[in-house]
């Protein structure tokens, strides 16, 4: 069953046209790595499945919401996708456990003593229980990122989107970033979307594989047969390039 449609979709700035013809099906449970060199569209398309961005034609259908209509109320969608960007977002004045708190508290209605139990869980499954009580100031730039995935976690997502988010690390606070990710996405039966430019990650973590290149689908397969053959020239160039740098 698709948790996510695109038919035929487009969108503009101004005269630019940043997605071209989009036509993708992504399944409830799968984990899905978009890849592709920078401009292409991958952070575009990430953000047109919560809103952030709007589309200006076609049709994009997220977890049984219509958002090429007029009538979607964008609220109610988001409490079932979580987003994880390029920066942490986290509130400088709140600890990390009144971070992940807060959403639940003011959106779910969730009762006090449940929403900490939670939020320590959560926090548990980071590796960060101990830091519940820093503030982001505190903690290092991987950490806060852990943290930021253990907030969304906390809305109880069906859909997890990952815009990036290692790109804004030091490269030895990666990997610790990366392997909670492949832990949320293998034990639990949530959807991911996620963009990165870690080609091993993605081999790990995925069970398909979106390459684009200027607004553009150029492939869409199983991660063993786009890593062992690529189907396009273009595709093709591209990891060449990666695996050789």
């Amino acid at each position: 069953m698709s948790m996510i449609e695109f038919h035929d979709v487009q969108k503009y700035y101004e005269h630019f046209h940043a997605l071209i013809d989009i036509n993708l099906e992504i399944d409830k449970g799968e984990t899905v790595v978009l890849i592709g060199p920078s401009g292409s569209g991958k952070s575009t398309l990430v953000r047109t499945i919560n809103g952030l961005e709007r589309i200006q034609a076609g049709k994009l259908i997220v977890n049984n919401h219509d958002l090429s209509s007029p009538n979607t109320n964008f609220d109610i969608l988001r409490r079932d996708v979580g987003m994880v960007f390029q920066h942490f977002y986290l509130y400088a004045n709140k600890t990390v456990l009144e971070n992940i708190m807060l959403a639940p508290r003011i959106v779910l209605k969730m009762p006090e003593e449940q929403n900490r139990t939670e939020a320590l869980k959560l926090l548990d499954m980071v590796g960060l229980k101990e830091k519940a009580n820093n503030m982001p100031s505190q903690i290092s730039g991987g950490q806060q990122q852990r943290v930021a995935i253990a907030r969304s976690l906390a809305m109880k997502p069906r859909l997890l989107l990952f815009d990036e988010p290692t790109s804004a690390l030091d490269p030895e606070m990666i990997d610790d970033v990366l392997q909670v990710i492949k832990r949320v996405t293998s034990v639990s039966d949530m959807t991911s979307l996620i963009v990165t430019h870690e080609m091993g990650f993605a081999k790990e973590v995925a069970n398909r594989v979106i390459f684009m290149d200027a607004g553009q689908i150029v492939e869409d397969d199983q991660k063993e047969s786009f890593f062992q053959q690529p189907k396009t020239e273009r595709a093709r160039k591209f990891l060449s390039k990666i695996i050789t740098h």
